[in-house]
């Protein structure tokens, strides 16, 4: 296992731990407190609790070696992953919503005040979560890992709203307990929205996409600190977990032998995967300098 899934995986325990204990706060304090704001958002941790789990296998999969039946390796299980845990977002979403709408027709009572304090713990918690997950996210290249904060900025989102909801209750008394289930709805709305924006990379990642301008620009630039390359043409990548596969066309010397251009493809290879860790598989294209190349 190298570093980068290292990272990820220490980084889904801790998305674990914290979301465990969040969903037995949240359920016990909207039981207790009369909130379904805050029910609501104990049923989305829950969710979260098995979609970090998912993460989490994912990642030990996907770190897995190439080998026979998969010389690209096993990164692609991670979008795959990603889908399964917007999956659960989406159900979990649609839970909110029914009970939401259910509530707000029937009398009930108004939420307890000190639910208000718990939900701005929550908050500041999970907003620093999603931060710390998205950081390492981008470090280790990771969709799952990306999607996982992104279920930590959901859960903050609502927890936001079920203050707002809990709040106006409280303040305007009798008559407004409905705020609270409208406050669950409105977060359920937004859940399915950062469902669409998380599903969306991985699917791209899945049809080979290409999102990756500034890689290219990295590997162009590289690529011509290497005694006998005078340019590059096509580049290709595409991402399988945290790795990203390339294929470059190179341009050399049309005068060298075909040792010469294979030595200088070895010795290009070896320098984009030292200076660019990221990458996985490189494929060069010896290309031969004419006329229709301008250097």
């Amino acid at each position: 296992m190298n570093q980068h899934t290292e990272t990820a995986v220490k980084t889904t325990y801790f998305s674990i731990a914290g979301n465990t204990s969040l969903a037995l706060i949240k359920g016990l304090a909207g039981i207790f407190g009369n909130s379904y704001a805050l029910i609501a958002d104990a049923i989305e941790s829950t969710t979260d609790i098995f979609a970090s789990l998912l993460v989490l296998l994912g990642l030990k999969y996907a770190s897995r070696p190439a080998d026979e039946n998969h010389p690209y390796g096993h990164g692609r299980i991670e979008p795959l992953v990603t889908f399964i845990v917007v999956a659960f977002l989406v159900i979990s979403a649609s839970i909110i919503a029914y009970e939401s709408i259910d509530n707000i027709s029937t009398p009930h009572a108004l939420p307890k005040p000190f639910t208000l304090f718990i939900l701005g713990a929550i908050i500041i918690w999970k907003e620093v979560s999603f931060r710390i997950v998205l950081k390492k996210s981008k470090e280790t290249h990771s969709s799952s890992l990306k999607a996982d904060a992104w279920h930590h900025r959901s859960d903050a989102i609502t927890s936001v709203a079920a203050f707002i909801g809990i709040s106006i209750a409280l303040y305007m008394g009798p008559g407004y307990e409905a705020a609270d289930d409208w406050a669950a709805l409105f977060a359920s709305g937004f859940i399915l929205y950062n469902s669409y924006l998380i599903f969306r990379p991985a699917l791209g990642e899945i049809m080979d996409e290409h999102f990756y301008d500034d890689l290219v620009e990295e590997i162009r630039i590289e690529s011509l600190k290497v005694p006998g390359i005078l340019d590059t043409e096509k580049c290709f990548i595409r991402k399988a977990g945290m790795k990203y596969h390339v294929d470059l066309h190179a341009i050399v010397n049309g005068d060298l032998t075909v040792k010469q251009g294979h030595d200088i493809a070895h010795l290009l290879k070896d320098t984009l995967r030292n200076e660019i860790p990221q990458l996985g598989h490189v494929l060069i294209h010896i290309e031969p300098h004419n006329d229709d190349h301008h250097v």
